[in-house]
């Protein structure tokens, strides 16, 4: 750990001493906009939830739903590694909360993330006392990372990934990012690019142990919803335009405008992104389409042509009804959707061109035969036409994006990395 902070640094931590007074209100505006749990508001302020388990506790933080869904392997790994070692989860979202309440297994349990002021972090930390500090891909609080070394916890930072954006905001502050990167004893990053990006900001120790999210589990699903679905669309042709952002929807429709001459029964089926947002889609292409809205509890009937499947918690289901998969939040400056998802339950995957976020795991997916990233916008109805003519081309895609995002081989790179500070648990443990 660096022996002088950084000005950058040590004014951050001055100015949320100073803010501290302004937390609980801030979190008081946050609830009513519905983005806190009120029943467990306190554990913002690293007030305990739970009792402490006895005994080891490795903590790992993730910042939000995409993050903590990567590590569930591994959380269950540890489980059977270190089966005397409890699992702390920290989030920070509402919805990661909730997933994480109904996905974790029997070793682990979830409290939100204090909010990065010393007060509410020390409080955090001396009620928990972690054996183990395992941070997930690119969360830096500096008062948490602070206060995480003072006590002598050791820290990892697992399945690390750094955007370009982030990278070149970082190199302006290289020498915060120098001392928040040497307060881990290890960097696991995703790739060979992130590596590289660390270790030019200054981080220590950096290896490569692969992506983590190419481990994760199939998206759960409900059986009779599926099977509800299947029997009210049958043999239609299908294809599925997932996580839509503003202006895809639009696109979808005139693809399927485009396409209907050749696939007169074509259904497509529109997820948006944000479901609230289903009745404005639903009524911008009402009139044009005969549409079908899924929170209201509709099914496609033979003339449904757009399908609006706005509920949470269903793309389990919807991946597993469409063999193609179009990502949305691509066909738009977004940086486009998490395409591992789809591609482990056998779909075939296709993405428009702005995939920032994803970059890596699409180069993954069209290298194995799973996935095309297509340049421009213009190309997805000739891409679709294609995919729904050539079922055996498409099942075949399905089948390769299936084989790449079922690897196991990060998972077990992670744990040989992490496996001298597993051994260390007892000597860390602090209840």
């Amino acid at each position: 750990m660096a022996t002088k902070r950084s000005k950058l640094l040590s004014t951050y931590r001055k100015m949320t001493s100073i803010a501290e007074p302004l937390a609980a209100r801030l979190l008081r505006q946050r609830l009513a906009q519905g983005k806190e749990d009120e029943d467990r508001l306190p554990e913002r302020l690293g007030r305990p939830g739970r009792v402490r388990p006895k005994g080891p506790l490795v903590w790992i933080h993730a910042a939000s739903v995409g993050e903590s869904v990567s590590v569930l392997p591994l959380i269950r790994e540890l489980g059977r590694l270190r089966p005397d070692a409890a699992v702390l989860v920290t989030t920070g979202t509402v919805t990661s909360g909730r997933l994480m309440v109904e996905r974790l297994p029997p070793n682990a349990f979830h409290q939100f993330v204090p909010v990065d002021t010393p007060t509410a972090v020390c409080a955090f930390l001396d009620y928990w006392k972690p054996s183990l500090a395992l941070w997930v891909e690119s969360e830096l609080w500096p008062n948490m990372l602070y206060e995480t070394r003072e006590r002598g916890i050791p820290v990892a930072l697992v399945n690390a990934r750094m955007s370009e954006s982030s990278f070149r905001n970082w190199r302006r502050a290289k020498r915060a990012a120098a001392e928040l990167l040497d307060s881990f004893d290890i960097c696991l990053a995703q790739d060979d690019d992130v590596a590289a990006k660390l270790k030019a900001l200054g981080a220590k120790h950096v290896e490569v142990p692969g992506n983590l999210k190419l481990v994760g589990d199939p998206l759960p699903y409900d059986a009779e919803v599926l099977a509800a679905l299947r029997s009210a669309t049958g043999s239609r042709p299908k294809w599925l335009l997932a996580s839509t952002h503003e202006g895809e929807e639009q696109l979808a429709a005139f693809t399927h405008r485009d396409l209907s001459a050749q696939f007169p029964r074509l259904l497509t089926i529109i997820v948006p992104r944000h479901p609230q947002r289903g009745a404005q889609i639903a009524a911008s292409l009402e009139g044009l389409f005969r549409v079908a809205q899924r929170s209201k509890g509709e099914l496609p009937t033979a003339d449904t042509e757009l399908y609006i499947a706005d509920t949470l918690g269903e793309l389990g289901v919807l991946y597993r009804l469409c063999p193609l998969a179009v990502m949305g939040g691509s066909f738009v400056p977004h940086g486009g959707q998490n395409p591992l998802e789809p591609a482990r339950l056998g779909a075939a995957v296709l993405s428009g061109p702005h995939i920032d976020n994803f970059r890596e795991i699409f180069r993954l997916l069209v290298a194995g035969g799973g996935a095309e990233v297509l340049t421009a916008n213009d190309q997805l109805t000739e891409r679709v036409r294609f995919l729904l003519d050539n079922d055996i081309e498409t099942m075949q895609r399905g089948q390769a994006a299936a084989a790449v995002a079922g690897s196991k081989e990060p998972l077990v790179r992670t744990f040989e990395f992490l496996a001298p500070y597993l051994r260390a648990l007892d000597a860390n443990a602090r209840a």
